[in-house]
């Protein structure tokens, strides 16, 4: 029987484009030669040395992921087919699919790795802003992280603490933090004209503003450049050598701002821990590297010297970016308990409230976008898989040239022939892919195909182009039952825009 899975680049399992030999001053030859003779041993080392950790600490990061093949072929949520929930919704066209209890999973693992520790976890609402999601996670004691008034507003609409929300940007309005100050919202300042426009919102809203700085730390993540955010060259946060200033400048405004934390944020899809440990065993000379300690070491520095002039701070904001294995390597990747005891002690030892903003890890890995073969075509030179589902649907791969794991929802037939494809859609871009040079049998027209994690930054990031309306959303509850959580948008939605103009 042929597989019905894509197979990732050889290295993957080692990341994309890490910079491994820049980390650890060797070459890559060294490390291929070295990963070709021992990769076996190591995989095994790492996955019982990761079981171990697990039940060690109680970390639910063990539990299985949503979406999996069982022995039957056929792909499953949970304990559904994704097959037979193709055919019981009314809606023939791309869908996302997302799993309940792996939400409720992703956002325990993060509640169980700060116990011990006064705690916000916010989710991060740009990662996916489906109403039903938010409401879901604010059952569970989930705060929220806001990049827009209208974000702000969404998660007041789902019910969150606004006490419990952190507003984000390098770019916030006046009418937005006027909202934020109504609410007694924690607010980032972000640059020298955004306190100036934080203490304006607090005097119309006669309201003390409670603020964190957003300091850079100047730490590179080693991620795509379109997601880091803590590095020199990034467009938000202060620079640590104004810091001064904004010190004095805050002193002056103790009736519209009060300074209460400091905050920084480093990037997303980090890996690099999970990549310096893997090299530790290869080369058994390698320190973990922690760019998240580097960075709350840092910021506790900064803090201290703030409070020596007087601050009173309660706030240690460390931001989000945990990545999640997108290539199905089984990579061995930081964990939520990994993240938080990095920095337990800096926390505990000073009193601080620790306040996390994870979004992709919280939600990738609970979805996929579910979609229909069209056709399969050549072109002489490239063989194409053309599905329903497209850029418009879902565009990291397009965007950020990111890779998401491809399969076939059943098994294929024994005489399906294994070819190497690009997996595209149907918008009239070259740019319209999902996956490039994926090793997959050869599938029917109607056939099943998933874009696995598709629950971060895929949604929330959807658009009309090509009039491809946005799609439906459904979940798989915890007893098994599945349920619309998003209607699908329609061409009259559209023309609703234009009605009486």
């Amino acid at each position: 029987m042929a597989t019905r899975s894509s197979r990732a680049p050889i290295g993957a399992a080692l990341g994309k484009s890490a910079g491994l030999g820049e980390i650890v001053g060797i070459s890559r030859s060294a490390v291929r030669f070295s990963t070709r003779r021992r990769l076996t041993t190591i995989r095994s080392a790492v996955s019982e040395r990761v079981g171990a950790e697990s039940k060690r600490s109680g970390s639910l990061e063990s539990a299985s992921r949503a979406f999996t093949a069982k022995g039957d072929g056929f792909l499953y949520c949970e304990d559904r087919r994704v097959q037979d929930v193709m055919e019981s919704v009314p809606e023939k066209r791309p869908f996302y699919l997302y799993s309940k209890p792996q939400l409720s999973r992703n956002f325990l693992a993060y509640q169980s790795a700060l116990q011990g520790i006064s705690s916000i976890v916010g989710y991060a609402i740009k990662a996916n802003n489906n109403v039903k999601i938010l409401e879901h996670f604010r059952s569970l004691g989930s705060g929220a992280v806001l990049v827009s008034g209208n974000e702000l507003r969404l998660a007041l609409h789902a019910g969150f603490d606004p006490t419990r929300c952190v507003f984000n940007g390098n770019g916030k309005l006046p009418e937005e933090l006027v909202l934020a100050a109504q609410n007694d919202v924690l607010v980032n300042i972000d640059s020298e004209f955004d306190l100036a426009h934080i203490v304006e919102a607090g005097k119309i809203a006669n309201k003390c503003v409670r603020v964190l700085l957003r300091i850079n730390p100047d730490v590179d993540p080693q991620v795509h450049p379109y997601v880091a955010t803590g590095n020199k060259n990034s467009k938000f946060g202060i620079r640590n050598e104004k810091l001064q200033w904004f010190l004095d400048e805050i002193k002056q405004h103790p009736n519209e701002v009060k300074l209460v934390g400091a905050h920084c944020h480093l990037g997303s899809t980090i890996t690099k821990a999970s990549i310096s440990f893997f090299l530790f065993l290869l080369r058994k000379c390698v320190p973990q590297v922690n760019i998240f300690r580097d960075a709350a070491l840092l910021m506790v520095q900064y803090m201290d010297e703030i409070k020596s002039q007087g601050f009173d701070l309660k706030y240690l904001n460390i931001g989000g970016g945990l990545g999640i294995d997108y290539y199905h390597t089984g990579a061995v990747l930081p964990t939520p308990r990994d993240l938080v005891d990095t920095v337990r002690d800096l926390v505990v030892s000073r009193g601080l409230t620790l306040i996390m903003e994870p979004g992709r890890s919280l939600v990738a890995n609970a979805a996929a976008l579910v979609n229909r073969v069209t056709g399969v075509k050549t072109n002489g030179n490239k063989n194409f898989i053309v599905i329903d589902g497209s850029m418009s649907e879902l565009i990291r791969p397009s965007l950020y040239d990111a890779y998401q794991h491809i399969e076939l929802v059943a098994p294929a037939g024994s005489d399906a022939e294994v070819k190497t494809y690009d997996v595209v859609g149907p918008v009239c871009e070259s740019a319209d892919f999902l996956g490039k040079n994926r090793e997959l049998p050869t599938p029917k027209r109607g056939d099943g195909i998933v874009v696995h994690d598709a629950g971060a930054y895929c949604m929330s990031m959807a658009s009309t182009y090509n009039l491809k309306m946005r799609p439906p959303e459904y979940w798989i509850e915890d007893d098994g039952s599945i349920t619309k959580i998003r209607h699908a948008e329609t061409f009259d939605d559209h023309l609703r825009y234009f009605e009486g103009l």
